[in-house]
């Protein structure tokens, strides 16, 4: 099979440590098209790689009009050809009528909701932009198999789709029980994530308690949080590949998942909210809906009101002089999440629907 992406980093989480390992435990043969030097990413072992440009804000069109010449070129010479990026809809069309693979989006984001936070994209263009994406969801649906991440996304389409969560890898033996001096942040860092709230955060809790932000910040953000880090406010790793930045979680106080009221955080649960619970590791999250619904029904942490740095900080301050209430949240989350959202469970399920869809003659 064929995966192809120009947006994701190529060591995207799902794509690279959860639907690749899970593909290649099952035995089958992988071709990965992926930004690999423009991310600075080494290809993995045991699938073959390629090279495709990255598309990056309003730069688009090249590494589109390249991924469409890949998919011309070789997507005939697969069985599946497994997209990640909405834009790559758009090279689809005129595949080889008489050899064409089977083409499955996967789709693990409200993209029309995500495109009212980019900053790349003019405001007065976003609402038109919104309707083009529904309306090549809609085409999707008729010339695509579609493979949904979240259970809410289902409303989108007019058939039914089945659904892989996009869960994560638990660890098998009971991670420490949490800390009381370091706090963690696992993601990429965007104003809409919470940037300038946890910058905030840090410097009110140094030296205190240290604030690890685990991942790469968007431009309209790096700079303060170089300066946050200068100054000691937080501990800013940068980008490490997803199982080194795991291992960074273990321990920690609490981890934190500060979103603003975004439709696009609304329905898709965040990974790092289970990422945490994996780890053993309590949960502060504002009250996007999917993200409360998992610390509420697993009571694996607690809800802060969006924006509301006081209450976050109280929060974090209640559980530096509570060992008790720590491990009694960090233990729930890891127990629930190795019971309902282990990715070991629906990678198996992934993998085994993917060797389904690629024995079946396409219609």
């Amino acid at each position: 099979m064929l995966i192809v992406t120009v947006v994701h980093d190529p060591d995207d989480a799902r794509i690279r440590y959860r639907q690749l390992t899970a593909l290649l435990a099952a035995g089958i043969e992988v071709t990965y098209a992926a930004p690999f030097e423009a991310t600075h990413r080494r290809p993995p072992d045991g699938v073959t790689a390629l090279e495709l440009p990255r598309a990056a804000g309003r730069q688009r069109f090249t590494a589109i009009a390249a991924a469409r010449r890949l998919l011309h070129r070789i997507g005939p010479e697969h069985d599946l050809v497994l997209l990640h990026d909405p834009e790559l809809l758009l090279a689809v069309p005129g595949l080889d009528r008489h050899r064409p693979p089977l083409v499955v989006w996967d789709v693990h984001e409200d993209t029309a909701a995500a495109l009212r936070m980019k900053s790349w994209l003019p405001r007065p263009a976003r609402p038109v932009a919104g309707l083009a994406v529904r309306a090549a969801e809609r085409w999707a649906e008729s010339r695509c198999r579609l493979l949904l991440a979240e259970e809410g996304y289902r409303a989108r389409f007019r058939r039914e789709h089945p659904v892989v969560p996009n869960s994560v890898p638990v660890p098998d033996r009971r991670p420490p029980p949490p800390g009381d001096d370091r706090v963690v942040y696992l993601g990429r860092i965007t104003r809409a994530r919470g940037a300038l709230e946890m910058i905030e955060l840090g410097r009110r809790l140094a030296p205190q308690m240290r604030l690890e932000l685990i991942g790469p910040a968007d431009g309209d953000v790096a700079g303060p949080i170089a300066h946050a880090h200068a100054e000691g406010w937080i501990v800013h790793h940068g980008f490490v590949p997803n199982r080194r930045a795991l291992g960074l979680l273990p321990g920690a106080l609490a981890g934190l998942a500060l979103l603003h009221d975004e439709p696009n955080y609304a329905v898709s649960r965040p990974t790092k909210v289970m990422e945490y619970m994996a780890c053993g590791v309590p949960v502060v999250t504002t009250p996007n809906a999917a993200a409360a619904e998992l610390v509420g029904r697993y009571r694996s942490g607690t809800v802060v009101p969006f924006g509301d740095i006081d209450a976050a900080e109280t929060m974090i301050r209640t559980l530096h002089v509570d060992g008790e209430r720590r491990e009694r949240l960090g233990s729930a989350g890891w127990n629930a999440a190795r019971a309902d959202l282990d990715w070991r469970a629906d990678g198996r399920q992934f993998a085994e629907l993917i060797r389904s869809w690629s024995l079946k003659p396409q219609k």
